[in-house]
């Protein structure tokens, strides 16, 4: 079997393959540390499927399914929302949320850092520059997961046909889901700098 006509199998193979890497560079003790670098490497994972997806539905599919909705003699866009879409929107949701959980898992590894981080360093005087940042990027973070499980798949379901509704429900689920994923699409920008900054600098200064 060629493990590259699946999803499955070069997932598991890259994922071995960086911990072959980590063991073969740094060693593998399994302390707090390795857990912590484990943890954050994962939360990347996560947040490069669930930003990459909200990128494709922004930038490709629903630019396409306009064009495809206009063109009156084309094939449309059924094939789309019958096969892409549901498989596009498990891996979409699923990473949004595990991105969340494993980022707020790493703040909370630091006695007080979820607190100060949600709260702006306002519980430490002065507030730390760092902490104001990612302050920003987890509260953009949490908006953005909100959207995806509170607005843009509960209207999808109806869009996709998964749970039933009128025309004229598919209708408004369609405008509350496409400004929902483009409110992500605008927060994502700031979202990524911000979660970035405290150990790389921002575009406009260093930390």
């Amino acid at each position: 079997m060629n493990p590259l006509t699946t999803v499955k199998w070069p997932l598991i193979i890259g994922f071995a393959l960086a911990v072959l890497i980590a063991a073969w560079v740094g060693g593998l003790t399994f302390d707090a540390v390795n857990l912590a670098s484990l943890t954050r490497w994962l939360h990347i994972v996560f947040g490069v499927f669930w930003i990459g997806l909200l990128y494709y539905f922004n930038a490709v599919q629903t630019p396409a399914m306009a064009v495809a909705a206009a063109d009156k003699g084309g094939p449309g866009g059924a094939g789309i929302n019958k096969y892409v879409a549901p498989r596009a929107l498990l891996w979409f949701r699923w990473s949004a949320l595990g991105t969340w959980l494993l980022g707020a898992y790493l703040l909370s590894q630091t006695p007080g850092r979820f607190i100060s981080t949600f709260t702006f360093g306002l519980t430490q005087n002065p507030p730390p520059h760092a902490t104001i940042i990612m302050g920003f990027g987890a509260w953009f973070g949490t908006i953005m997961l909100f959207n995806v499980w509170g607005l843009i798949w509960p209207n999808q379901k109806k869009i996709l046909g998964i749970v039933p509704a009128t025309d004229e429900q598919k209708a408004a689920a369609r405008k509350v889901a496409l400004y929902a994923s483009r409110i992500n699409f605008l927060l994502s920008i700031p979202m990524l700098m911000c979660m970035i900054g405290p150990s790389h600098g921002l575009p406009f200064g260093m930390l």
